[in-house]
């Protein structure tokens, strides 16, 4: 009898097929073979439009599949669906300014893809002792499957880019077909509770969270500046295959090795060790330069996220015993898939250099793990911790938000408010 789990790593396997023939087939694509400054402009103005869609619909996925019977095995049919007739109408438009927007709609299909995915894990498992080990499963089926799709896709290729296409859109078929037997059931019937709420903001969660943004942030960065620079090397489009089969491996390692790793040190000290990796590696890469380099650079971020990923899913799930895995998992999801967008736009909107960039990786890393530390140690001696910037923001907002409406967001007078109207006295008549 074929498990729940198995069902869902089936279609895990067939959209990561997919996701690497979509990639084969834009490298080589007026993608990438459009004259810098117009390539910069476009993918700016079509990163924008997709970073908005995905900021509303998103982290709407989560809780709403949550409640009702079928959502999540429905979301990955509609998803899988919808990116095969995508990917047909890509067939005739690879020398297409058409092509920009079909192709962020298939990375925001992607995204919405990944939510949904976290969201069905807990229902397919046994029990919550068992979510560690199936995000490591369907983390290693990316790597194998990734690096082993690159073939079909590269020979689809030489006969002719349109060939890929409809190999992508022939996965995504397959896995549409396969999602339609992954359960039906309902796991969270209630809205999200205060308790939930409460949980999921707890000073180590936020930390955590924090430090995989970044960690995601500079692999969002580092894609868009390897896939700019690659495009004006020699042989561009095979390097830059090169790199995405040497990512799939980091991720398949990262995710093999991770397990081990969290039985062996907590994972706070997991998510610090991932940091530092993307520091160091990024800080030599800076130095030694070069193509290299860059891969190198490329395959260490994207194994410091597979193992930091599996420590933030452990915290979660020892920090927050009573909140939904489902929701939690999208909610932060969304969040990581954004803040790839956001890493991902400062090399489309600012020409870098690739060794300045590089340096700029290491960069992220090194602050992510110094202000990590630092929170930790402030959280062990009892000391506050500085809100976050997200935190700032939402603050910042209400409070505009508020003077605009004549009140102070906090209730307290501030000078040159209006003063109140007088109360009248008892003897007042």
């Amino acid at each position: 009898m074929i498990t729940p789990f198995r069902r869902l790593a089936r279609v895990h396997a067939l959209m990561t097929a997919g996701d690497v023939a979509m990639i084969t087939a834009l490298a080589g694509s007026l993608f990438l073979s459009i004259s810098p400054e117009q390539g910069r402009t476009q993918v700016l103005k079509f990163l924008a439009i997709s970073l908005a869609p995905f900021a509303v619909i998103a982290p709407l996925i989560g809780p709403v599949v949550d409640r009702l019977p079928g959502g999540r095995r429905l979301v990955v049919v509609g998803v899988a669906t919808t990116r095969a007739v995508v990917g047909l109408l890509m067939i005739g438009m690879l020398d297409s300014l058409v092509l920009f927007p079909l192709a962020f709609a298939q990375l925001v299909l992607q995204k919405t893809y990944m939510v949904s995915r976290a969201a069905l894990v807990p229902s397919v498992v046994r029990s919550e002792a068992d979510l560690v080990e199936a995000n490591s499963r369907l983390g290693v089926i990316s790597g194998v499957v990734g690096f082993c799709a690159v073939l079909p896709a590269a020979l689809a290729y030489v006969i002719t880019p349109k060939l890929t296409v409809v190999v992508m859109a022939g996965w995504f078929v397959a896995a549409a077909i396969a999602a339609r037997q992954l359960p039906t059931e309902a796991v969270a019937p209630k809205p999200q509770t205060a308790a939930e709420v409460k949980e999921l903001r707890s000073v180590p969660i936020v930390l955590a969270a924090s430090a995989m943004g970044l960690v995601r942030a500079s692999i969002g960065f580092l894609f868009f500046l390897l896939l700019f620079w690659l495009r004006d090397q020699s042989k561009g489009t095979l390097w830059f295959a090169v790199g995405v089969s040497l990512a799939s491996i980091a991720v398949m390692a990262g995710n093999i090795a991770g397990p081990r790793i969290r039985k062996a040190v907590r994972e706070d000290r997991m998510l610090v060790g991932a940091l530092g990796l993307v520091a160091v590696a990024g800080l030599i890469a800076s130095v030694l330069g070069g193509l290299l380099a860059g891969l190198l650079l490329m395959a260490m971020c994207n194994l410091a996220g597979a193992v930091g990923r599996l420590a933030f899913d452990s915290l979660v799930q020892a920090d927050a015993p009573d909140a939904n895995r489902g929701r939690a998992f999208a909610q932060f999801e969304t969040r990581f898939q954004l803040a790839w967008v956001v890493g991902g736009l400062v090399p489309v909107v600012l020409h870098i250099p690739v060794a300045v960039g590089f340096l700029i990786v290491g960069l992220i890393g090194a602050f992510g793990a110094g202000t990590y530390v630092l929170g930790l140690w402030r959280l062990s001696t009892g000391r506050q911790i500085p809100d976050t910037l997200t935190t700032r923001a939402r603050r910042g907002v209400k409070r505009r938000i508020a003077e605009r409406r004549g009140t102070p967001s906090d209730g307290v007078p501030r000078p040159g408010d209006p003063l109140p109207p007088p109360t009248p006295s008892p003897t007042d008549d």
